[in-house]
Formats: C-alpha cells, sequence, structure tokens
C-alpha cells in the first residue's frame, strides 16, 4: 500500500560496489524539489538499516528476505578472480575453478557469493573484508573472487583480474520494507526500470497544459469577379472590359460601333 511521504527527501542506502550516479541525475532532474540522499552501508547492515527508518529504499545484494521485504531484481554481476598482474592466468582470457587449484584462494568475511565449494586452497584465516583482502593479494598472499564490480572498487595498478566461469554470480536489487512503500518509492522504480517521465505504468504524473488548437479554416477570399467581367451582364459579354469605342449594350462590342437596324441613303442637294 502507497503511503505518505513525511520526509523531505529520498533517502537511499546501497552497498559498497553498486554505483548509483546515472539513477541518481535522473532522479534529480525529474525531482528537482525532492533532494536524493545516498548512504554507503556494509552488505550485512542494508537490512537492519532498512527497518530501522534509517532509509526509504536499498540498493542491496540478493538474497533479499521475501517476508519482510519487497524487491525488484536489476542486474547480475560476472565473477571475477584477482591476481597479482605477474600471476599465470593472466596468460588466458577466462579462468576454470580448477586453474586456481595450487592457489590460496581468500575469504573475507564479507563475502557476497554464496560458495557451496571455494576452489584452490583455503587461508589460516578469514580476512575480516574485501578491501584488506585486496592488501593480500598485492603482497602475494593469494587471489580473491569477487563480483566485477568489487574488483573495479578495489582496483589497484599492481593488480588485474580475469573472469571465472562456474563460480557463483551476486545479483543487485532495489528493496525496501514491504509495509512502507511511498509514491517516491514508486517513482524511483520507475526510473531503475527505464520508464520515461510520461509513462503510463507506476505513478501518474500531473497532466500537461493543453496548447489552443491551431485554427487551420482558410478566411474567406475575396471573389475575382468584378461587374466588368462577369458574364452575362446587361445580355451580353465582354472581353478584357468595355469594348473600345463602343457600347456593351444591346449586342456583343468587338471594338466598334454597334450596328443601327437600319441604313439611310444620302440625301442629295438640289
Amino acid at each position: 500500500m502507497t503511503g505518505s511521504d513525511a520526509t523531505p527527501s529520498f533517502r537511499l542506502a546501497y552497498v559498497p560496489g553498486v554505483m548509483p550516479d546515472k539513477w541518481v541525475r535522473i532522479w534529480n532532474e525529474r525531482q528537482p524539489d525532492v533532494p536524493l540522499t545516498l548512504t554507503q552501508v556494509p552488505p550485512g547492515a542494508a537490512a537492519e538499516r532498512l527497518l530501522g527508518g534509517d532509509a526509504d529504499a536499498g540498493l542491496v545484494r540478493t538474497p533479499v528476505d521475501r517476508e519482510v521485504f519487497s524487491a525488484i531484481p536489476l542486474y547480475t554481476e560476472q565473477t571475477v578472480v584477482v591476481v597479482p598482474k605477474d600471476h599465470l592466468v593472466t596468460a588466458v582470457d577466462e579462468v576454470a575453478p580448477e586453474d586456481l587449484a595450487d592457489d590460496i584462494v581468500l575469504h573475507p568475511l564479507d563475502d557476497v557469493l554464496d560458495w557451496e565449494s571455494l576452489p584452490g586452497r583455503p587461508a589460516l584465516e578469514r580476512p575480516a573484508t574485501t578491501a584488506d583482502a585486496v592488501e593480500l593479494v598485492a603482497a602475494g598472499i593469494g587471489v580473491l573472487v569477487v563480483p566485477l564490480s568489487l574488483a573495479r572498487l578495489h582496483h589497484r595498478k599492481d593488480l588485474t583480474h580475469r573472469p571465472l566461469r562456474d563460480a557463483p554470480e551476486s545479483s543487485v536489487a532495489l528493496a525496501w520494507p514491504e509495509d512502507a512503500k511511498t509514491d517516491r518509492i514508486e517513482d524511483f522504480i520507475g526510473i531503475v526500470r527505464g520508464r520515461t517521465v510520461n509513462s503510463t505504468r507506476g505513478r501518474q504524473q500531473p497532466p500537461a497544459q493543453e496548447k489552443p488548437k491551431r485554427d487551420d479554416r482558410r478566411k474567406p477570399q475575396p471573389s475575382r469577379s468584378t461587374g466588368a467581367t462577369r458574364r452575362g451582364a446587361s445580355g451580353g459579354s465582354a472581353k478584357g472590359g468595355a469594348a473600345k469605342g463602343g457600347s456593351v449594350t444591346g449586342g456583343t462590342a468587338k471594338g466598334g460601333t454597334a450596328k443601327s437596324g437600319k441604313r439611310g441613303k444620302p440625301r442629295r442637294r438640289s
């Protein structure tokens, strides 16, 4: 059920590696009067922040507890292995789990991949964070398997990564408490799903002001005919106006005088 928006801004939590920049830019264009507040939270703390009311919604990694949260899957990331630049696997474009059989594969406590069986050899201790594990890779202690976004987030010049096939993948979803959906969450759902501002789905936008319709009817034009050019004027017709040296009355004028009905002979003088 959609609730009211009591807070003056839309508060969005996101986990490391997720880059919401594009969606934030679109939000600012469409909702200039509603600031969007971003807060980065550790993956394990996202649910607590949402349930505690510290954020309206969150960009989180799956799985999501669907008994407590509503969620919309957004995308699934490629899984990569982070290695030193001089590692043997850099000679190939893609790595198989068996290629790491002789390597120590680090498993940080904040790992976001759901492993059934980690490849390679286990480390004596688990690093506390992914950032700590990256430092150990740089020191030559082992290698690290993470989603691509985390490899990019912790990029170092002395390290590189290669895709790892047949490995667990991490998906990202937009989540919010099931009983706390608001109009602003609906607006953000429209943005992440790629809806246009005029989309009929989701929250309705105020109608645009209707422009006055253009009147395409033509105004009546004055008649080109005049009294001198109308056919049948005074029982005859005239070409080019009144006949030269004659009259248009009682017959057709052809540039001369009209002929009378009778002609008389000149009288001789006596």
